[in-house]
């Protein structure tokens, strides 16, 4: 059932979730105004558990270039590892990190079964685990720290009813190809994307199935969707490297551009995509928002803190409410293309590999050095 319950209501900057870290904590402590401690923690190792480099390009650089920033400037010594894609990697992973002596465990699960697995480990050996980005089903994480899944979806689905390809049409029929039916996170976006479009006036569901994050699942899936239904206007797809596929794929039949395509994680190719007009927008959710709250959070936590997040969320297998950091994410269209780039999330010669694309930016306010 994809169910989610949230305390209160938040807004997204990392400043905001920052000031929550600084001004909670249990009244044993000596915090400084900055939210640091007067000397520092006995153990500062923190290990963060990646779970591959395929489904989006944020696992190989965005995410650990944060996280090593923030363990840098909060003083902690991180051990970073990738899975790539196998639970069998992350659990030999975790047992190594937990070897190492870390304090803190950053996991980011490949499915909730391995992930709750590693979590009961940790928990043995006196090692606290927070939920990076995606929340382990049934596990025992002191903390989760992520997006609003939810308003991630919602923001999706009212996205998707404003592009040009369907704006003020009376009837639209589209299909939905959402993510890993193993990750918490693809649950969440699609409850908020489907609350949106179910009550869409004249829009009709013509398909539903999972791209499973997966390029050449999504773009078999989508062949098979197109086949049946030729007169589509829109599409529903969970995240960028997924909507490339179905772009191949319209783009074989002369549709490029013509049908709304969704997206989500501002990826280099998403951007291009929607500077071109064959994606109608993606979603902006800055590593910051994560990486910068978790690492601060792990720091306090080795230095026998106990903060007190802003949130709950309700596990969907225990019912447990787990302390939550949500922050909220960003609609990218053309309007505000440049936005990913000038804040330092993808860089402008990922963006602008070629010369066609370094003139296309240009036009779109991204300028390469």
């Amino acid at each position: 059932m994809r169910t989610l319950s949230r305390a209160v209501a938040l807004t997204g900057t990392t400043v905001v979730l920052l000031a929550g870290l600084v001004a909670c904590g249990n009244s044993n402590n000596n915090s400084s105004s900055s939210g640091g401690t007067s000397a520092p923690p006995a153990n500062a190792k923190v290990g963060v558990l990646l779970p591959d480099t395929a489904t989006s390009p944020r696992w190989v650089s965005a995410d650990p270039n944060e996280l090593r920033k923030q363990c840098t400037d909060n003083k902690l010594t991180c051990y970073i590892d990738n899975a790539n894609g196998s639970a069998t990697n992350m659990e030999s992973q975790a047992q190594a990190l937990i070897n190492k002596g870390v304090g803190v465990l950053l996991v980011t699960n490949l499915d909730s079964g391995s992930g709750k697995a590693i979590e009961s480990l940790a928990k043995q050996h006196n090692v606290v685990t927070i939920d990076y980005d995606r929340l382990t089903a049934g596990g025992s994480a002191a903390y989760y720290v992520s997006f609003d899944g939810v308003k991630v979806g919602e923001e999706q689905g009212t996205a998707l009813t404003a592009c040009p390809q369907v704006a003020g049409k009376s009837a639209v029929g589209y299909v939905e190809i959402d993510g890993a039916p193993t990750d918490n996170n693809a649950t969440l976006f699609a409850e908020g994307y489907n609350s949106v479009l179910s009550k869409q006036k004249g829009w009709t569901k013509l398909g539903d199935q999972t791209g499973n994050w997966d390029p050449a699942t999504a773009q078999a899936v989508f062949t098979t969707m197109l086949g049946k239904n030729p007169n589509l206007g829109a599409v529903m797809v969970a995240n960028d490297t997924m909507a490339q596929s179905v772009i191949n794929v319209l783009k074989s039949q002369n549709l490029s551009g013509k049908v709304a395509v969704s997206g989500q994680d501002a990826t280099a190719g998403g951007l291009d995509n929607v500077m071109s007009g064959t994606q109608c927008f993606t979603i902006y959710k800055p590593v910051a928002g994560e990486a910068d709250v978790a690492i601060k959070l792990a720091g306090q936590i080795l230095a026998g803190q106990k903060p007190t997040a802003p949130a709950t969320i309700k596990d969907p297998a225990s019912g447990r409410q787990v302390p939550s950091y949500l922050a909220t994410p960003t609609v990218i269209t053309k309007k505000n293309v440049a936005l990913p780039v000038t804040d330092g999330y993808v860089p402008a010669k990922s963006v602008c590999p070629t010369p066609a694309l370094v003139q296309l930016c240009a036009q779109n306010g991204i300028h390469t050095p």
